[in-house]
């Protein structure tokens, strides 16, 4: 039975617009059977302004995403948190904590359902995750966009394109927004990780401190040694400065005289 209800989802999930199959669950009642909590989210977000049901946003957001089951599965159970922690202050809908009440329901969901645990554990991630990037447009340090992206791990590109999805406003201005705005994020991501890998490519001391410890002037040497640093550090050696330090003065002493012509010895320092 429980297969027969996976089966049935994952069908209408796989779907290019997976809309009327998602609203023919909800009008037959069928949906009772497959996720309980789904009717729930037929409720106004903002009950003086009457804005759309979350349940219409859910199955909006489900529908733009890309047939991916892992994506689709955590678009149909982003907000799935919203009734449980629904509360009304000073006049406005708050869903504070959503995602992380989201996550815990959608994990009890989908092993109900008999779904692998590497399915669950990305789609509950993705629940977790999803409204990460909000405020992100109010400026965030380098070290919350490296956060970001290692607490997503492999997931990245598929939270990234829930953020995209995520928008279903018919305001084009806004939408557009959300769009450069993501665009720039992920485009501040591949940078800082670019750096970071060629930060990860440099030994643990420059060429100043090599020529400062082998009382080297600039030339051959100096490149050789940093060349000797960095091979140390992608094998796993010499990958802080007291390591690297002492791995040069090894291998300056190892260096036969011919390749030292002219070049003073080191002082002890």
């Amino acid at each position: 039975m429980t297969d027969d209800l996976r089966s049935e989802l994952d069908a209408v999930l796989a779907a290019v617009d997976p809309t009327d199959g998602l609203w023919a669950l909800v009008d037959s009642g069928r949906v009772h059977d497959i996720v309980p909590e789904l009717p729930a989210l037929r409720l106004e977000q903002d009950p003086i302004h009457r804005h759309k049901d979350v349940l219409s946003h859910t199955i909006a957001v489900t529908a733009k995403t890309p047939a991916r089951p892992v994506l689709r599965l955590a678009a149909l159970f982003h907000d799935i948190g919203k009734p449980a922690t629904r509360a009304i202050i000073d006049g406005e809908v708050t869903f504070r904590n959503h995602e992380a009440v989201g996550a815990k329901m959608t994990k009890r969901r989908l092993r109900a359902l008999g779904y692998d645990d590497a399915t669950v554990r990305s789609v509950a991630d993705l629940v977790r995750l999803s409204g990460r990037f909000k405020g992100y447009a109010g400026g965030w340090t380098d070290a919350a966009v490296r956060r970001y992206a290692r607490d997503a791990g492999a997931l990245l590109g598929d939270l990234n394109e829930l953020v995209r999805c995520d928008c279903t406003t018919r305001n084009r201005a806004k939408a557009d927004r959300l769009r450069e705005q993501v665009d720039a994020f992920e485009e501040r991501i591949a940078a800082l990780a670019a750096e970071d890998r060629r930060s990860a490519e440099r030994p643990a001391i420059d060429g100043s401190r090599v020529m400062e410890l082998l009382d080297l002037p600039p030339g051959p040497l100096v490149g050789q040694a940093v060349r000797h640093l960095l091979d140390l550090k992608r094998a796993g050696a010499a990958t802080d400065e007291a390591s690297a330090e002492a791995a040069l003065r090894a291998w300056w002493a190892e260096l036969p005289d011919a390749q030292r012509t002219q070049a003073p010895l080191p002082s002890d320092r």
